[in-house]
């Protein structure tokens, strides 16, 4: 597998990001009920700001960009990764995991994080997978009955 890495996104990336998003339903369960789809891709490094952390695209050694995906601190000690998205095309071939484990690593480095948590749809069964195989598991009282909130402790 090449090189993968995150770098801040670019214009160009928000462009490709918009059309990974077919429909109302994706934006919503992508980004949450706050981004109103259809969107302006231009307008999304505006749309998705973060406070209190950051955002990433993920790309391999040829540039090509795979993934996006932000963190946030939650609360002290805590990152929160939210609005993770793999390109289709790559989509069932590692990226997902790779985004999420550079994500931990970078939200750690960045925040000092002792825990790091995330929301799944609990109909999402591939993100699912991948979060329980980077250890992160079900933190039942803060979940619901359509969304998974999930928590991973970080050894020191």
């Amino acid at each position: 597998m090449t090189e993968l890495k995150l770098r801040p996104p670019v214009a160009a990336d928000y462009a490709a990001i918009a059309g990974w998003i077919p429909d109302a339903a994706a934006c919503t369960r992508w980004a949450g009920p706050q981004l109103a789809y259809p969107f302006d891709a231009g307008a999304l490094p505006r749309l998705l700001a973060v406070e209190r952390g950051a955002s990433y695209a993920l790309h391999d050694a040829h540039a090509e960009l795979l993934g996006f995906g932000q963190y946030r601190l939650r609360q002290p000690g805590t990152a929160h990764l939210c609005r993770i998205i793999v390109a289709p095309a790559a989509r069932g071939k590692g990226m997902g995991k790779a985004l999420c484990r550079l994500l931990i690593d970078e939200a750690r480095r960045a925040t000092a994080a002792e825990a790091v948590t995330l929301r799944v749809y609990r109909d999402n069964l591939a993100a699912f997978a991948i979060y329980s195989d980077l250890g992160f598991v079900p933190a039942a009282a803060e979940s619901d009955a359509e969304v998974l909130m999930m928590k991973l402790t970080l050894k020191a």
